[in-house]
């Protein structure tokens, strides 16, 4: 359906532009900002209002695209199918929350705005690979589903790996940590994207 198509095309194109506007967004910041030491949204509030909260907006919004094309390709099927709409509907609230309420500067007292921040974050991590785990089911994805869940299991490890250095590892390595999770949950959005934008009628061929 050229309409999917069009849908994980603008999603792609959307992916694009969010992860280059984090490139930019970490080149521009006080260079004293250790980004293996401290997360993005450390980063995000030192230029407030800045290219990476742009950044989470429109990765929001390429995953509204993504929504948009499945449902194109048919309604979400069985119960699993609707959940892994619902997920995907949490991570794209999560993130929107996120970029609208800011964490607080490094080394200063968490504010309540601060701990909304986060947990809309773990919301948002979570949600995503496990959304992404259902969407594997999907017939139309199938050719992706080996590709997405690889990615999905790996999220899950490192964001195991956040939570252990969040609190008893004393935020070691929290900031490589949550950019590699991030890189393999913005990939499972990638392969669905791939996937509608590789979709469109099929040709048939005439001989004689």
């Amino acid at each position: 359906m050229p309409g999917t198509r069009n849908t994980g095309l603008l999603a792609l194109g959307g992916i694009t532009v969010a992860a280059l506007l984090t490139v930019i967004g970490h080149l521009e910041v006080n260079d004293d900002l250790n980004p293996w030491a401290l997360t993005i949204s450390d980063f995000a509030v030192s230029d407030r209002g800045g290219v990476i909260d742009v950044a989470m907006v429109v990765l929001a919004l390429a995953t509204v695209a993504l929504l948009y094309g499945l449902r194109r390709t048919g309604p979400p099927g069985p119960r699993s199918g609707r959940m892994a709409e619902v997920l995907l509907g949490a991570w794209v609230a999560g993130l929107l929350l996120a970029a609208v309420v800011p964490t607080n500067e490094p080394g200063t007292t968490m504010t309540t705005a601060a701990y909304l921040h986060r947990y809309a974050s773990v919301v948002a991590f979570l949600a995503l690979p496990v959304g992404g785990w259902l969407l594997a089911r999907r017939p139309d994805l199938a050719s992706a589903a080996g590709t997405i869940r690889t990615l999905v299991l790996l999220s899950l490890t490192l964001a195991g790996a956040m939570i252990w250095s969040a609190y008893p590892g004393d935020r070691v390595l929290i900031g490589l940590a949550e950019r590699l999770l991030i890189l393999t949950e913005v990939g499972v959005l990638t392969a669905v994207a791939l996937v509608l934008a590789h979709s469109g009628p099929s040709r048939r061929v005439t001989t004689g």
